[in-house]
C-alpha cells in the first residue's frame, strides 16, 4: 500500500470517530457545528502554512475553489437537509453510496481498471454496511425530497473525492482555505435558520476534537489519497466507517454489540481484504 493510500486511510480513520464525537457535541446545532468545526480545522490549516511559508497555496484558480468548496460545504449543505426531510436511518443509508460511487467514478472519469475483484469486494463491504446501516429502513412517499438530497450528498462526494485527481496540481494546502470558505457559508447558513447556542465545556471540547480530526486532518488526509493514491482501494475500504463508529460507540457505552455488527464488520473486512488483493494486483499488471 502506497504512502498516499496510507494517508486516505488515516481520513478513514479518524471518520470513524465521528459519530462518538458528534454525539458528544449533541445540542450545538448542526450548521453551527459546522461552522465551529471547520473554522477550527481552517485556522489550523492556516497556521500550518504559515508556519512551513507555504501559504501561496490559497492562490488558486477559480476551478479549484468551486471544487474544493463545492465539496465540503455542499456536501454538508445536502446532510443537514436530507436529515431535515426524511428518517435519519434511510438518509444514512442512502449517504453510504459514496463509497460505492468513488470506485465506480475512479473507472468512469479516472479510466482506472476496474476488475471482478474490486466488484466483489466493494459489494461485500456495501452488504456488510447495509447489514448495519439499513435495518429497519423504510422508504416513505412523503421523504422523496430527503432521499434526494440524500443521493445528491453520496454524489457530491464521490465526484469531488475523484475529480481530486484531475486536479493534482493544487496542492493539499489549499484544502485550508477551502475550509475557512466552508466556515463562512455555514456560518450565513446557521444565522439563517438556526439559533445559535453557547455550547457547555463537554460539547465545547468534542467540536474542537471535530475540527481537528474528522473534519480537520481527515480532509488533508483524503485529498493525499485521492490525488496520489488508490481511490477503488480507499472506496471499498470506506465501508468500514459505519461499522467501526459502531464498535466505537459500543466500547462507549453507547450502543450494544449484536450479531448484526459483528456480521457487518466480518462482511466489511473480506471486502477490504479482495480489494486490496485487487488493487495489489493491478499494480502489479496481474489482474
Amino acid at each position: 500500500m502506497s504512502p498516499a493510500t496510507l494517508a486516505g486511510l488515516g481520513a478513514i480513520a479518524l471518520w470513524t470517530t465521528l459519530a462518538l464525537l458528534t454525539r458528544a457535541a449533541s445540542g450545538i446545532p448542526p450548521l453551527q457545528l459546522t461552522a465551529m468545526t471547520f473554522a477550527v480545522s481552517g485556522t489550523l490549516g492556516l497556521i500550518w502554512l504559515a508556519a512551513a511559508g507555504r501559504l501561496d497555496a490559497l492562490w488558486q484558480k477559480p476551478i479549484a475553489w468551486v471544487h474544493g468548496v463545492g465539496g465540503l460545504f455542499g456536501y454538508h449543505v445536502l446532510f443537514f437537509v436530507a436529515f431535515a426531510l426524511a428518517p435519519a436511518v434511510e438518509v444514512n443509508l442512502l449517504n453510504y453510496l459514496w463509497p460505492l460511487l468513488v470506485v465506480l467514478f475512479s473507472g468512469l472519469l479516472l479510466g482506472l481498471r476496474l476488475t471482478w475483484r474490486h466488484a466483489a469486494g466493494t459489494a461485500l463491504a456495501l452488504a456488510g454496511c447495509v447489514l448495519l446501516v439499513g435495518q429497519d429502513a423504510a422508504f416513505r412517499g412523503d421523504a422523496l425530497a430527503g432521499y434526494a438530497a440524500a443521493v445528491g450528498c453520496a454524489v457530491v462526494w464521490g465526484l469531488y473525492s475523484v475529480l481530486a485527481r484531475r486536479m493534482a496540481a493544487v496542492p493539499t494546502g489549499a484544502v485550508a482555505g477551502f475550509c475557512i470558505a466552508t466556515a463562512l457559508l455555514a456560518t450565513l447558513a446557521h444565522l439563517a435558520a438556526e439559533r445559535s447556542v453557547m455550547p457547555d465545556p463537554r460539547a465545547l471540547l468534542a467540536a474542537l476534537a471535530l475540527g481537528a480530526g474528522p473534519a480537520g486532518a481527515s480532509f488533508f488526509l483524503w485529498d493525499i489519497g485521492m490525488k496520489r493514491g488508490d481511490p477503488r482501494l480507499l472506496g471499498t475500504l470506506a465501508y468500514a466507517i459505519p461499522v467501526v463508529s459502531t464498535l466505537l460507540l459500543v466500547a462507549a457505552g453507547e450502543a450494544a454489540l449484536t450479531t448484526r455488527v459483528v456480521l457487518a464488520a466480518l462482511l466489511v473486512a473480506a471486502g477490504g481484504m479482495i480489494a486490496a488483493r485487487a488493487s495489489a494486483s493491478t499494480a502489479d499488471g496481474t489482474a
